[in-house]
């Protein structure tokens, strides 16, 4: 009779001693073998948000490195471009609209540089690449050290722009240097490469050409290795020699890399600086004592570093970024019918 009324004293505790019972099953809702309420609700919610918020965290620096020193000085030169602005009075400017674009178009410096950024570009970017595809294409063969000869192809991009533009311009040198003793060795006289017009864009194109064509051909190299090797053979078989293979296999397989690479170095050519700047020396940044090869980098860093006018300046920059836009618009359109055509 008293354990009758024990048990119905502590319910619990009978429950608990009841035979075949889970451990721990016969305890309350808020005993220590079940959790709290809510809290598989808030894990859940954690989970679910850690899913969706860790990718964002992941991207998170770049955007804001890429918004604090890309972004922010755009945003700011477009500002700038939009008033007169003196280098040396940074605190006082002036509303001006669109005069320095205006100023832009009747400027003769800014369409010879624009027309010397041009030439320059297409001295350099045509042999540059040309050259790549061919280098790439003897690459592409089983060649005995083939690495060296690959690490051989990226040395020239490795190396600084003033230690190569220092060294082409020892040898484009008036008196001792090796181009113009070579002229005189086959019979032709010297040349002033700094001065002439395009004896000096050709000297300038010539560094770019120099650094460029191996980081290029080595882009080939790894298109071409990713180009299957059952269209080789089938040519083979249909009788076609290696420069027909070259032609009707691999350059049609190459044409969106090719087209990338001239994306690349139009952009590249867009923005032609450190070599022109220090191939001309003292008048580096005129572009030489003529214009003869002046960039639009170099009159951007002419008017507003030289000369103090960083609203011009900043509208010269704008005009390159639009420049640019123009080219990605181009690439899209050719890119699409490129498509459509294969």
């Amino acid at each position: 009779m008293s354990s009758s009324k024990q048990a119905l004293a502590h319910p619990a505790s009978s429950a608990e001693a009841a035979p075949g019972t889970p451990p721990g099953a016969a305890r309350g809702a808020h005993g220590r073998g079940t959790p709290p309420p809510g809290a598989d609700s808030w894990r859940s919610r954690l989970y679910r948000w850690d899913m969706k918020a860790s990718p964002y965290a992941f991207i998170a620096p770049f955007f804001i490195i890429f918004g604090a020193f890309s972004l922010v000085p755009l945003l700011y030169t477009a500002w700038y471009s939009l008033h007169n602005v003196q280098l040396s009075s940074l605190d006082t400017q002036t509303w001006a609209g669109l005069d320095n674009y205006k100023n832009l178009l009747s400027s003769d410096f800014f369409w010879n540089a624009l027309k010397n950024t041009f030439t320059i570009g297409v001295i350099s970017t045509v042999p540059q690449l040309m050259a790549a595809i061919g280098l790439a294409h003897l690459l592409n063969y089983r060649l005995r050290g083939s690495t060296v000869w690959r690490v051989v192809m990226l040395t020239p991009y490795a190396t600084s722009v003033a230690a190569a533009t220092l060294v082409f311009t020892l040898l484009y040198s008036w008196d001792g240097g090796m181009i113009n003793w070579f002229l005189h060795f086959v019979g032709i006289g010297p040349v002033n490469w700094r001065e002439s017009d395009w004896g000096s864009q050709f000297a300038v194109s010539s560094i770019v050409i120099w650094r460029w064509t191996g980081y290029n051909a080595l882009i080939y190299l790894a298109a071409m290795q990713a180009i299957p090797v059952d269209l080789y053979e089938s040519a083979a078989l249909d009788g076609a020699n290696r420069w027909q293979q070259f032609r009707h296999v691999t350059i049609p397989q190459l044409r969106p890399t090719i087209l990338f690479t001239v994306v690349v170095s139009t952009i590249g050519a867009t923005q032609l600086f450190g070599e022109p700047l220090l191939f001309g020396g003292v008048s580096g940044s005129k572009g030489g004592s003529e214009h003869q090869y002046q960039t639009l980098g170099l009159y951007m860093y002419d008017q507003g570093w030289i000369i103090g006018n960083l609203g011009k300046a900043s509208a010269i920059a704008w005009s390159m970024f639009l420049i640019l836009l123009i080219v990605a618009v181009i690439n899209m359109l050719f890119t699409r019918r490129l498509r459509k055509s294969q």
